[in-house]
């Protein structure tokens, strides 16, 4: 007999790669938020088709569809109440990714498209028991450590346990180098309860492999999709969908066009069609968004998944979406965790790691300020890595980036330290966020 389904909501759920590994992986949506109509489009009508291959008849899928998936702003009080969904199972998300991407300025907390602080503050009023948020390999960084460590606190004293950890795409079956940075927090009833998933022991396939009857369809002579085939011998670059702010579809930057043609794809846009019966042997192919949706994860009958609207905004929905076989094994593992069917041997204190003792001396001791020295000699005291003066300094740099840090200056010149407000978004009226919300709403992906 199947386990009872579990129930989640999913904010900035995009067209549906997290949606349908989460479907895959025995989830049903209570809930979908998604700024992008298009993207919110594709996901209603898919998740309306899943119905339908469920038994529910085709006019109440679609009604059952559209309820479920909403349109707008995650962070709008009028488009949804938070507390209308409290103890769900799961709370899931890919919020965005510019603030954290080392190909922009990595602004973190300051820029106003960051909603990973906020959807961490959204487990106070849904109280899920699970919270599942991924983003770019980036918020891993050195940059990130404070912000990261502010995470996992707000979230033990929330009354979860979290742990972040990166994932690589291709150990689940992904043809593609895709590393996504996964944040997992599970309430501590729960907590003892979770085991990462384990990584596939299949490697994934090459894109010649996952693409040549793709690249066959149209009439390409079957030796020359061979030959192709053969020369695309390895995974794939990471799509990239990019945002609304630039221009068409096409496979990334200059190193990753490099890399593509390395695999004989032609990356400087995406094709209408696959190869016809006139190309010859030298040519060297676009890729199908049809294709690009399997590289991304979409296999067998899910890649039947129908993406609604225009070449540039499918490939868009395609490249910023979380791939359906990683968001599925995730599931899997949260799922077999609120079932508490396995137990962990291990301890559970991977609550809250020591990811940056400076921010975490700034922290807990928020009535005192600090000198580099003085945070140098009490990390040593504490028997933690010896980090001189100028490294805790350099540390302090990135944590004022995220966070307001108050400066005075001693006798000696020296200057001290103590940590102020985090200065990211998290549902404050009066934050910068609004107001640049609504002038680049049109921009905002």
């Amino acid at each position: 007999m199947a386990p009872e389904r579990l129930e989640v909501v999913e904010i900035c759920a995009g067209a549906g790669g997290q949606s349908l590994g989460l479907h895959n992986a025995g989830f049903t949506h209570r809930l979908a938020l998604e700024l992008d109509r298009n993207a919110a489009t594709t996901l209603s009508h898919n998740l309306a088709r899943l119905m339908q291959a469920e038994g529910m008849s085709p006019e109440d899928a679609d009604l059952e569809a559209k309820a479920i998936v909403k349109v707008g702003d995650v962070a709008d009080p009028s488009l949804w109440d938070p507390s209308d969904y409290k103890d769900v199972d799961l709370l899931a998300g890919g919020v965005p990714c510019p603030p954290f991407s080392i190909a922009g300025n990595q602004l973190g907390a300051t820029d106003e498209r960051d909603l990973f602080a906020w959807a961490v503050h959204l487990c106070r009023d849904v109280q899920p028991k699970a919270l599942l948020l991924e983003n770019v390999k980036g918020l891993s960084g050195n940059r990130f450590s404070a912000y990261r460590q502010h995470i996992l606190e707000l979230l033990h004293d929330a009354g979860y346990v979290g742990e972040w950890r990166l994932l690589e795409a291709h150990q689940f079956g992904v043809s593609q180098l895709r590393p996504r940075f996964v944040l997992v927090a599970l309430q501590k009833e729960f907590a003892e309860y979770f085991h990462w998933p384990e990584p596939s022991k299949d490697p994934a396939p090459t894109v010649g492999t996952l693409l040549e009857d793709l690249m066959g369809a149209n009439g390409w002579a079957k030796e020359h999709v061979e030959a192709w085939a053969e020369k695309a011998c390895a995974i794939a670059p990471t799509i990239v969908g990019g945002s609304k702010k630039h221009g068409g579809a096409d496979l990334g930057p200059t190193r990753a066009k490099a890399a593509w043609l390395k695999l004989g794809v032609d990356a400087m846009g995406v094709a209408n069609d696959a190869p016809g019966p006139d190309a010859d042997g030298e040519h060297v192919p676009k890729l199908t968004t049809p294709m690009v949706a399997r590289i991304q994860g979409w296999y067998g009958k899910d890649s039947h998944w129908e993406f609604q609207g225009r070449k540039t905004t499918v490939y868009r929905q395609i490249g910023n979406a979380f791939p359906p076989p990683v968001a599925e094994a995730l599931g899997k593992a949260i799922a077999s965790a609120l079932r508490k069917e396995k137990k962990r041997t291990d301890s559970v204190e991977w609550d809250r790691p020591e990811l940056d003792p400076v921010y975490l001396l700034l922290r807990h001791h928020p009535d005192k300020a600090l000198t580099a020295q003085k945070m140098a000699d009490l990390i040593a005291k504490s028997g933690g890595k010896t980090l001189p003066p100028p490294e805790i300094e350099r540390r302090i740099a990135h944590i004022e980036r995220d966070f307001q840090v108050e400066k005075t200056a001693r006798s000696n010149g020296e200057l001290a330290y103590k940590l102020g407000e985090f200065k990211a978004f998290i549902g404050q009226q009066d934050h910068a966020r609004h107001d640049y919300f609504v002038q680049h709403r049109g921009k905002v992906s």
